[in-house]
């Protein structure tokens, strides 16, 4: 039986920590039961962007109109598009070819399963076959997630789409005629935005009562005000049946509020009702690895399993699961990995950035209201529109569009930055700046450990760090969308601070 010193589950994230073990001679093995770059390069983040640009590209010209000019779009070019996407997902060959040729390392292309104590099996995707078996000193689960499909009555004598088989042999020759998306959350409202742009008519389906639930309510609010102009959007709606007539796929949905069914019809059905872990592929039970209640793999701050010598991070824990979170833990599981016992890291959640790159576009970096409220702070919310400034105004933003973007800031009553929310054109870089101010304690960090994450961020000698004293004493260039969130300092209002203590606002 072969015998590894490092086995790294998963091609994403875990390339990193694979490299590292590389470097320093160990014998290594890398598993993989899909495409090599796993999710964000195969089926994920980087090819749904290739789709998403042409489709920001048609709402900015429909929005020209606003200012004085009317564009017209004349032919969308599917297959450039398609070719341009499918140029980025089959990069993946080019990583199988070359980690291939590793020295120290061997690819096992195959479902890895756990058959004892770091003692795994490999099987074959097509044949269930047993096609390796190893033992490995220290395992890392970078084994990500996979699409959850919800218990629908007749889903599993249908075909369906899901983002795993959209990025492979279910992609459309053409953008469907109607489509059905069963799911509120990121994948449906972006898909819902590309889809929609291209001409196709889009039907979301979300049980709760709001989409994206992750952002703030008003948030969520645009968000849906915005969608429906170009597609029918059914929130408190639950799909409990989907079946077939004539050429046509039918969803029943049921108002989750009143028990009113409706049918739908569309040519596609796409289920993006959540992401599930893939931990019980992995048969992680085998070797003492616990999991919690969802079946996400359970990491300490060091990201350590329950089992000594096993990391886990990524999707595969079940926490932020964004490629750019993965990374950062990447590096931080490889310290903890290969460095001295006595300098291990420790994992910093607090201000975790994302972006949903739907039509407006959502940026999002720390607590919402709700979340700084029930984690005991006073606060200050300063929100301020699009409108309100020179830039936005030239963009063709008045002050009672109901396309108007916003910030939303959450400020604790020491000023110190909370949350950062964004909603409108460019949210993703607006929201970007945020992420270093409220990291901005660590350069106060004791010179011995520049840098260091943990329990050295809360030593903090600077009393601006993580504060919006920065912004508030910077230049803002003007006129430039920077003075959107800039200038929201100036409109910031107590929420529910309770001491009458010398605060004073800020006016622009």
């Amino acid at each position: 039986m072969e015998k590894y010193d490092l086995v790294v589950i998963g091609s994403g994230a875990g390339l990193s920590v694979l490299n590292y073990g590389l470097q320093m001679g160990l014998k290594c093995a890398l598993v993989e039961n899909t495409k090599l770059g796993a999710t964000c390069l195969t089926r994920g983040c980087i090819p749904s962007k290739v789709l998403v640009h042409p489709a920001d590209l048609i709402r900015q010209a429909e929005h020209a109109s606003k200012v004085g000019i009317k564009f017209k779009v004349e032919n969308i070019d599917w297959n450039l598009i398609a070719d341009r996407m499918w140029s980025q997902i089959n990069e993946s060959e080019e990583m199988e070819e070359g980690l291939s040729q590793v020295p120290n390392l061997k690819l096992y292309k195959g479902v890895g399963e756990f058959v004892g104590e770091y003692e795994m099996q490999i099987k074959s995707v097509e044949t269930d076959k047993v096609i390796g078996h190893f033992k490995a000193k220290k395992f890392v689960l970078a084994s990500g997630a996979r699409s959850f499909i919800p218990p629908i009555n007749g889903l599993d004598e249908i075909e369906y789409i899901t983002n795993e088989n959209f990025f492979g042999d279910k992609f459309p020759q053409k953008p469907w005629e109607s489509l059905i998306i069963i799911g509120g959350g990121v994948i449906a409202a972006e898909f819902a935005h590309i889809f929609s742009s291209f001409g196709t008519d889009v039907t979301i389906v979300e049980m709760l009562p709001r989409l994206v639930m992750t952002e703030e309510p008003e948030i969520s609010e645009f968000l849906e005000r915005n969608l429906k102009k170009h597609m029918k959007v059914l929130v408190n709606h639950k799909a409990i049946k989907v079946g077939t007539k004539m050429n046509f796929k039918t969803v029943t949905v049921q108002n989750v509020e009143n028990g009113e069914e409706i049918e739908l019809q569309a040519e596609e059905i796409l289920i993006a009702a959540g992401r599930r872990s893939n931990a019980d592929l992995l048969a992680v039970e085998n070797t003492g690895v616990e999991t919690d209640e969802r079946g996400w793999i359970k990491t300490n701050k060091y990201l350590e399993t329950t089992k000594p010598n096993i990391w886990c991070f990524g999707d595969a824990n079940g926490l932020f699961q964004f490629r750019h979170k993965a990374n950062y833990e990447a590096d931080i599981c490889a310290n903890n990995i290969f460095g001295s016992p006595d300098e291990k890291h420790e994992v910093d959640y607090s201000v975790v950035p994302w972006a949903i790159f739907t039509s407006p576009q959502i940026g999002h970096a720390g607590m919402t209201q709700e979340e700084a409220i029930g984690k005991g702070h006073e606060i200050f919310v300063a929100i301020n529109n699009y409108s309100n400034v020179a830039k936005g105004f030239a963009m063709g933003y008045n002050n009672d569009d109901d396309d108007n973007g916003f910030v939303k800031l959450i400020i604790d009553k020491s000023y110190k930055l909370l949350g950062a929310h964004v909603v409108g054109p460019h949210a993703a870089v607006l929201v970007q700046p945020f992420v270093y101010l409220m990291n901005a304690g660590y350069t106060c960090d004791s010179p011995e450990f520049p840098g260091r994450t943990g329990s050295n961020k809360l030593g903090r000698a600077c009393p601006e760090a993580g504060s919006f004293m920065p912004l508030y004493k910077s230049m803002v260039i003007h006129p430039s969308l920077n003075e959107v969130t800039g200038w929201a300092i100036g409109k910031m209002q107590p929420v529910n601070i309770k001491s009458h203590s010398h605060h004073h606002h800020h006016e622009d």
